[in-house]
């Protein structure tokens, strides 16, 4: 029975990360579309303004940048699917509130799947976000992302609440329900690809790093 519930989740969570996969990369797409429509934009612009409809040029700038407010936050990492997942929860922290700084440089190929890549870092900053909502002082969030030789290094700093007891791996942060199912699953991951975790826990704030071997 607990097996069957196990392998549920775990098609319930890859079902979920290839939707949002797919999802966000329609962003990306309609981004592309922007810049290859941005010489028509100046032309259109250009010919407004030169027929002193300056009313209407404003109008049109400002139905402009409405529409690039849901697309502005795409990241460039060198790697289309960790910009996707990135993209997505770097909007997520801000429409909370939270400031994200990111550096990120990764190669276009990795050996870890899309799915896998969604479930951990997807995870790992959904603990971050959910740090930061608990943090009593200043929230932010801290990423840095880059490839050591043939592996993909990870460093997470974000704001949040009182210190946790020493841990040493994600199946340990004491989440429960699907949240706690799905660092667990990170960290399976992670492990599966010869990868270690580890973070650490201070007052106010809060560290996970991950290093996993991701090119051949």
């Amino acid at each position: 029975m607990l097996k069957r519930t196990y392998i549920k989740l775990v098609e319930i969570q890859e079902e979920q990360a290839k939707r949002h996969l797919e999802e966000v990369r329609s962003i990306h797409q309609e981004m592309r579309g922007y810049k290859h429509d941005f010489h028509h934009h100046l032309q259109t612009l250009k010919g407004q303004l030169e027929a002193g409809e300056v009313d209407r040029a404003i109008a049109y700038i400002e139905a402009l940048d409405k529409d690039l407010q849901n697309v502005d936050t795409l990241l460039k990492t060198g790697n289309v699917t960790v910009d996707a997942i990135l993209s997505a929860k770097l909007a997520q922290a801000r429409s909370e509130g939270i400031p994200v700084t990111v550096e990120a440089n990764l190669p276009p190929e990795l050996t870890l799947t899309d799915v896998e890549l969604s479930i951990v870092l997807g995870n790992l900053l959904d603990n971050a976000i959910e740090a930061c909502r608990e943090a009593a002082g200043d929230r932010f969030i801290r990423l840095s992302l880059r490839m050591k030789g043939r592996m993909l290094y990870f460093y997470l700093l974000n704001a949040a609440g009182k210190k946790k007891p020493k841990l040493g791996s994600l199946s340990k942060t004491g989440k429960t329900g699907a949240h706690g199912f799905g660092l667990h699953r990170a960290e399976t991951i992670l492990e599966k690809h010869g990868g270690w975790v580890k973070y650490n826990s201070e007052e106010g704030a809060f560290t996970s790093e991950f290093l996993v071997p991701a090119v051949e």
